[in-house]
């Protein structure tokens, strides 16, 4: 488990187009609850996650249904890359 900005459990999911995992510990939530901003520290980091992808790359999608940021027990990060439909040519 990776004790850095967020401890990470082993990946879910991993295929060529698709990675997904549960981070279990945040410490941007920590960082914001410590200074009073505990109720709106997912609109300053979590609501920005899901542009950056689109913004790397517009093929790539981030879905996300649960955070520690809004009280869950874990953020479930699943990330998939949309391939070009080769049969449409």
């Amino acid at each position: 488990m990776d004790q850095g900005r967020g401890a990470r459990d082993r990946g879910q999911e991993q295929t060529d187009t698709s990675f997904a995992f549960n981070v279990v510990r945040c410490r941007y939530a920590e960082t914001y609850k410590a200074m009073g901003l505990g109720e709106i520290g997912h609109l300053l980091s979590c609501n920005r996650d899901g542009a950056f992808c689109e913004g790397y790359d517009p093929k790539l999608k981030l879905e996300r249904t649960q955070t520690i940021m809004q009280g869950a027990s874990h953020c479930d990060f699943k990330y998939r890359y949309k391939l070009r439909d080769l049969r449409s040519h």
